[in-house]
């Protein structure tokens, strides 16, 4: 179902429970692994990390490379990733593409 179908879905979810149906409708979720208002953990490898300049790319499970910055790594004091390291994030929609973000190493 593409992004249009799942949007029309939580539509007519959230319209159903608002005239007080009991029935679940399920929430849709995106083949990406988010819609506005979600959160979804993923796992991944970072692929390479440039320290001095604080940004890197992390490879999701589907292998597709998304960006980090510094700023989304959960890590008290320097915060950096190694090539190869195992982390888990969010995945969200930045200016210019998508960015990981609530980085944790595993």
């Amino acid at each position: 179902m593409g992004l249009q179908g799942e949007l029309a879905a939580l539509f007519v979810w959230g319209t159903r429970r608002a005239r007080g149906a009991t029935q679940n409708w399920p929430r849709a979720q995106s083949a990406r692994g988010f819609i506005k208002g979600t959160e979804v953990r993923e796992q991944g490898t970072v692929k390479w990390f440039n320290a001095s300049k604080g940004y890197g790319f992390i490879q999701r499970q589907s292998g597709e490379d998304v960006f980090v910055h510094f700023s989304a790594i959960q890590a008290e004091g320097y915060k950096t990733l190694n090539e190869g390291q195992a982390v888990e994030f969010e995945v969200k929609r930045g200016p210019k593409g998508l960015q990981a973000e609530n980085v944790v190493s595993l």
